[in-house]
Order: C-alpha cells, then structure tokens, then sequence
C-alpha cells in the first residue's frame, strides 16, 4: 500500500428526511471541490424538532481527501 497524505475537512450536512441524507448531501458538496475524497467520520448527530416533531437532521462529518 503506498502511502498518502489526506487532507481533512469538516462540514455539516443536512436534511429533512434522514440522517443518511444529511451525510450524503455533505459529501456531495465536498466532491464539487475536492475530487480525491477518500473516507468519513461522523462526529456529531443533531436533530431539530419543531411542534413534537423531527422537522430536519444535522450531522457533522470529517471528510478525508488525498492530495497530490
């Protein structure tokens, strides 16, 4: 395995419908600049409720890109 060193950035992502979501859609904004992304850790859940109910989830993830 060769070795590599990555760069890590930290977003949060959300949405109305799920956790898996709320990671997907900041991963996909993370790929609009970083083209190497290579692995994530999620840090944080959150969810806000409004009148008894989930109205949208926050997840905070580390995301790992390459570099050159």
């Amino acid at each position: 395995m060769s070795e590599h060193t990555y760069k890590m950035i930290e977003l949060v992502g959300s949405s109305h419908t799920s956790i898996e979501d709320a990671v997907k859609n900041a991963v996909a904004r993370a790929a609009v600049d970083e083209k190497k992304l290579r692995w994530l850790e999620v840090l944080e859940t959150r969810g806000h409720i409004e009148d008894g109910k989930i109205a949208h989830w926050q997840v905070t993830v580390k995301i790992g890109a390459t570099l050159d």
